[in-house]
């Protein structure tokens, strides 16, 4: 089927406003890590501003309370580009359907329209919808419900019939052992030999009488399942065909998703997910705004020169989104499709592949025969990375070269500062491990919060996992998470800054940055949270204070280092 088109009028959308004090980037940004270019920003403030006023639509942000509908935020993109004529604009994007619909005004279409009124999705969901009617129908029909009833009534008179029949044989196993005991000693050797025959055949009896009876019920069960078959085939027939046109559709869809890069190549879903961990491209890939911006510019000879994403509307449950907030593309489903769509285009360096911990010093703040406690700077990996090496365990292996045993006994996050214990022999690592195991080691955080927090301490109770769209972000979820418990106290409160001590009763990935950015936790995220709130220097979380038990003199150590903002 053949996309539908747009003008280049109806989408690429002249700056308001004159951009002479705007320097354009030299090189488009690295779209999984970014600071928004200004005029990316320029572009999503004139979006917004277009959001907020137009008229041809209505969609529930979740930001009016009055308003009647289900609440979907949304992440909406902006796109700067060049046009033929060499004229700066923009064009515009969101993810998935707004207001239930792929096409509006002012924003470009989707790669591929799934929801085009003749097209083989539309007819397909048809005869999916029709197929599960009739399932409908026959689960609910009156002989259907009868069937099953007798066939679950008759398994379990089975269960009864059976049990109590176990309960005689336990029984007549009891008194026949006791008539064993009791005539041992006033029988005869021939009377006893006498009843321990009779008792032989009493006992064998009872074992077919038992095996008779599993066998009448195992008949019975199975002409109640012969005339449940007659129905449940039909049923599975109909599943089944259900099952291969659902895959046939979904191979279908992939198969349309065609993508486009500035040198015309094209490659669809399946050709762009074949050589990836999944092989299988996720649900909605191809449907984020990215890939629609960078797809309607390929199409229409336009220049890519820079990319932002916003999210628009209330978070969803367990992400952390916040309203009006730039985030990148997401990795799960946008990474390979980018991959592919920006090949030949100058691109800023992916700051993952840099070394962020060169030039960057391990401080010892304890030391003795058995174990150290060292701090570790902000932006510096705790063990080797994919693709960096150099981490506290390389730069403790070199410090410590004749030390036995795995020696970083816990992890920090890349971005967060502070104590770490290290292990110099295996015996210490396994008593340290099994401190935090235990949850005996005590840990102290400081973290400075990009805003104001008016209660003054706390309890988060707010089970974690990882989101598997979009990797190393965690996420809220009460079905799949690990619990995680943190203890909060403000210790100071400034302009626009709450200084908060973190105490995390557990040690999940992340914790302490998504309960305090989540909207269930204290809804504020840590300054310089990239992940979770807005890019700064550094991410503003210090593990300040360790207290543990040494594992030879049994001390108690109280160690803390203070934070340096």
């Amino acid at each position: 089927m053949k996309q539908k088109k747009h003008s280049e009028a109806s989408c690429f959308i002249p700056f308001k406003g004159a951009l002479a004090e705007f320097i354009l980037p030299k090189r488009f940004n690295f779209p999984f890590y970014y600071t928004p270019d200004p005029i990316c920003i320029l572009a999503a403030t004139e979006l917004q501003e277009h959001i907020e006023n137009q008229t041809d639509w209505q969609h529930n942000f979740g930001l009016n309370e009055n308003q009647e509908g289900l609440i979907i935020g949304k992440m909406f993109g902006v796109l700067v580009v060049e046009n033929k004529q060499g004229e700066i604009g923009y064009l515009a994007g969101f993810s998935g359907k707004l207001a239930g619909e792929n096409h509006h005004p002012k924003f470009v279409p989707p790669v591929f329209d799934i929801l085009e009124k003749d097209g083989f999705f539309r007819k397909g969901e048809a005869i999916v919808s029709k197929i599960n009617f009739s399932v409908e129908e026959l689960e609910n029909a009156e002989d259907f419900c009868h069937a099953k009833q007798f066939l679950e009534d008759e398994k379990a008179q089975s269960i009864l019939k059976l049990s109590v029949q176990r309960e005689i044989v336990q029984e007549k196993k009891k008194a026949r052992k006791i008539k064993r005991n009791e005539a041992i000693s006033i029988l005869s050797s021939e009377e006893y030999t006498f009843l321990l025959e009779n008792l032989g055949k009493e006992s064998v009896e009872q074992h077919y009488i038992y095996k008779d009876l599993a066998n009448y019920w195992k008949h019975r069960i199975a002409e109640a399942e012969n005339i449940f078959s007659v129905f449940t085939q039909q049923i599975d027939a109909l599943k089944e065909e259900r099952k291969t046109l659902s895959a046939a559709i979904q191979q279908q869809i992939f198969e349309n998703y065609t993508f486009l890069n500035q040198a015309g190549e094209t490659k669809d879903l399946c050709q762009i997910f074949e050589h990836t961990s999944d092989i299988n491209p996720p649900a909605g890939a191809g449907e984020c705004a990215a890939p629609k911006l960078l797809q309607y510019a390929f199409l229409h000879q336009l220049k890519p020169i820079s990319i932002a994403e916003f999210w628009w509307g209330k978070s969803p449950g367990g992400e952390i989104r916040k309203h009006g907030s730039f985030y990148p593309a997401c990795r799960g489903k946008c990474e390979p499709i980018l991959g592919h769509m920006l090949t030949g285009i100058e691109i800023d360096e992916n700051p993952m592949l840099t070394n962020p911990a060169l030039g960057k010093e391990l401080e010892t703040i304890f030391e003795d025969e058995y174990l150290a406690v060292i701090s570790k700077p902000s932006e510096f990996l705790s063990v080797p990375g994919i693709n960096i090496q150099d981490s506290v365990y390389d730069r403790m292996k070199l410090k410590y070269p004749e030390a036995k045993g795995p020696l970083v006994v816990h992890r920090l996050d890349m971005s967060t500062s502070g104590l770490m214990l290290i292990a110099k022999t295996k015996q210490v690592h396994k008593s340290l491990q099994r401190q935090f195991i235990n949850r005996s080691v005590k840990k102290q955080y400081i973290a400075l919060l990009d805003g104001i927090i008016s209660e003054n301490e706390g309890i988060i109770d707010l089970p974690l996992r990882v989101d598997l769209d979009n990797r190393p972000q965690q996420m809220v979820c009460k079905e799949h998470g690990k619990r995680a418990i943190t203890h909060w106290k403000v210790l100071e409160r400034n302009a626009n800054t709450t200084r908060i001590q973190f105490s995390p009763i557990t040690g999940r990935t992340h914790q302490l940055r998504v309960h305090a950015a989540h909207p269930l936790g204290l809804n504020t995220a840590i300054l310089g949270d990239d992940l979770y709130g807005k890019i700064q220097n550094r991410l503003h979380l210090h593990a300040e204070t360790l207290e543990f038990k040494h594992p030879i003199s049994k001390e108690m150590l109280r160690i803390s280092q203070p934070a340096e903002f």
